[in-house]
């Protein structure tokens, strides 16, 4: 077996126009009119909406067809002049530039001639304009206006087999919208950056689920902010403690459902939240607190309060368990206090923000047939795992091995059913990969388009089961073009994670199975550095740290680095509720091995015959 140093030796040396299809439609008075005081939707089927910018004077309305692979989108508009142009499409982070995306505009003739247009386009590098002469994907639907609201609907498949177009995926979808003055001689050469543009994100391809009925001994309880005055910033966390029910105190209850509370109002403002427990004593009392999450002066013993109760993000609906399990909270030596973090997004920096939202719970006293757990899998939370500056695309991958879930995970299994990625800043992509004797399985969950801002408990479309002697596999993509320094895995928020919380049922006592490279492994790296690559890298003195922040980096190096990640043997957190590892050896373990990796899928309905 080959001594860690020979390992990196051997490594190193081995690394070497058609206009929109539509009728034309002219400024009338026998146009269908609509009510500005009714928000409801033009159509009936309509299952999700959104606020696209902080006045709400843009809502997005949608459903999805599952079955045809397309989304119907409608519009709810109040503009300042009902000439006024709209687009709205998708781009792949929230940029105008590079957005694909359908305008709907009026021309500058006079009276029945004035004409109204519905057109695909897409923006270049600069945000220009340009009409897409060969192909209409925006496919309008229908329209209703009166004095300045306007309201449209239209249809957009997942993939359009337009190599222009955006194709909706699972995870988040970033909404793009722009809106100028109207009429218009023409549109293409317009640049919108010139004009009033914004992004939204919203989990555009959600799982279309009926709202089952509550239990008649259902109570519930609302956790909310007490008139929080926003700061006049964009982005603000702010976190409150809060104390859940007394009944809990002695007594185990199911939470069986959760949803936002949302000040009227402000449902552009809030952006997204999560209800943390803290894994304190029952006994121990905290300082109350209601400020800036990361504040000085937030307490110390705060940081306790970790454990995700319920998350949720702009756009989802409640979450409902399943009607089998609940998540258990209360009982003996279980701690009240809870932490409320919410999201303020309020990019006009406005100072008169007053907001009162928060979570509620629904919960239960008849406990269900079976305790709902929270396995959190992917990297430790070292600074062994840690990222390489000024880097467009690096990927880290957490493994939970066949080894641990032998050990933690009863013979029958468990069954997911939803799932929270989580990253900080850097992560722009996260995916779950789940293995079977060498086989990979079909997919947990995948963002490709994530942002750290938008984190919330999504439900598996399927459950999926994993046995014992399964391997998963989770990967986050990063992008530290904006860093000059080493970014280092841990816990701060300039730190770095790569984690998923996947919510199952039966509930077990393995509750993280998580990795990082094997300290011996990662030493013999830093002598490496230092003998053969002249950096101030010493295993015997500093700390990982330390010795990470003491790299010049260069592509070599990353890309060293990098194969090191996905080669080196792994040390293992294999650990029960109590946090005590499973009993075995966890350091040195090969990294699991994928013989037969999922194919990917064919775009079938686009492949030409």
């Amino acid at each position: 077996m080959f001594s860690p140093l020979i390992f990196l030796f051997y490594f190193h040396f081995n690394h070497q126009l058609l206009q929109a299809s539509i009728d034309t439609i002219n400024n009338s008075d026998d146009e269908r009119l609509l009510s500005s005081s009714q928000p409801q939707p033009l159509t009936t089927n309509i299952t999700f909406q959104t606020a696209l910018d902080a006045d709400d004077r843009y809502r997005l309305f949608w459903t999805v067809d599952y079955e045809t692979q397309s989304v119907t989108m409608e519009l709810r508009l109040v503009l300042a002049d009902i000439n006024d142009w709209f687009a709205i499409g998708f781009s792949d982070y929230g940029d105008i530039r590079g957005a694909d995306m359908c305008m709907f505009w009026t021309d500058r003739r006079h009276g029945k001639h004035r004409k109204t247009h519905f057109q695909d386009i897409h923006t270049d590098n600069n945000s220009f304009v340009f009409v897409d002469d060969l192909t209409n994907d925006c496919k309008l639907l229908s329209i209703e206006r009166k004095h300045h609201i306007l309201r449209f609907a239209y249809h957009r498949d997942f993939d359009t087999c337009d190599p222009n177009d955006y194709i909706i995926e699972e995870g988040t979808t970033h909404i793009v919208y722009a809106t100028g003055k109207g009429g218009l001689q023409r549109i293409d050469g317009l640049r919108l950056t010139d004009h009033k543009y914004g992004y939204q994100r919203v989990q555009l391809l959600k799982k279309l689920e009926t709202m089952p009925k509550l239990p008649s001994n259902t109570r519930r309880f609302d956790l909310l902010n007490d008139r929080v005055s926003i700061p006049n910033v964009e982005t603000t966390y702010w976190c409150r403690l809060l104390k859940l029910p007394k009944e809990f105190k002695d007594t185990k209850h199911h939470i069986i459902q959760y949803e936002a509370v949302i000040d009227s109002g402000n449902e552009a403002l809030v952006h997204h939240m999560e209800l943390f427990h803290c894994e304190v004593s029952a006994e121990d009392s905290l300082s109350d607190y209601s400020g800036n999450c990361f504040a000085p002066e937030k307490p110390a013993a705060m940081s306790a309060c970790s454990r995700v109760i319920s998350a949720w993000a702009m756009g989802a609906g409640p979450l409902v368990y399943p009607k089998q399990t609940g998540l258990p909270v209360g009982g003996r030596n279980y701690s009240l206090y809870v932490m409320l973090e919410i999201h303020y997004n309020n990019p006009e920096q406005r100072d008169d923000w007053i907001d009162g939202s928060g979570i509620r719970l629904y919960y239960t006293q008849q406990l269900r047939q079976h305790d709902a757990g929270i396995l959190e899998i992917g990297l430790e939370y070292s600074a062994k795992n840690s990222i390489p500056p000024g880097q467009q695309s690096f990927d880290l991958s957490g493994y939970c091995t066949a080894e641990c879930t032998r050990s933690g995970l009863p013979v029958y299994g468990i069954n997911i059913f939803a799932s929270q990625l989580h990253t900080h800043l850097t992560g722009t992509r996260v995916w779950t990969r789940h293995i079977r004797g060498g086989v990979e399985l079909t997919e947990i969950n995948r963002d490709n388009h994530y942002s750290p801002h938008f984190q919330e408990i999504r439900k598996l479309k399927q459950q999926v089961t994993i046995f014992p002697g399964d391997v998963l596999i989770n990967t986050c993509r990063f992008d530290t073009r904006g860093r000059v320094n080493m970014t280092l895995g841990g816990h701060a928020i300039t730190d770095e994670m790569c984690v998923n919380y996947l919510h199952y049922y039966p509930k077990t006592q393995l509750e993280v199975c998580k990795s990082s490279m094997d300290t011996q492994y990662l030493r013999s790296y830093f002598r490496y550095m230092n003998a053969r690559e002249g950096q101030s890298t010493l295993a015997s003195n500093g700390s990982v740290r330390e010795n990470f922040q003491s790299i010049h980096w260069n592509p070599n190096r990353v890309q060293f680095l990098d194969r090191l990640y996905r080669l080196a043997p792994l040390s293992m957190q294999c650990n029960q509720s109590s946090g005590q590892r499973f009993p075995g050896y966890w350091n040195g373990m090969p990294i699991p091995q994928i013989h037969f990796p999922l194919e990917e899928t064919p775009r079938k309905h686009c492949t030409k015959n």
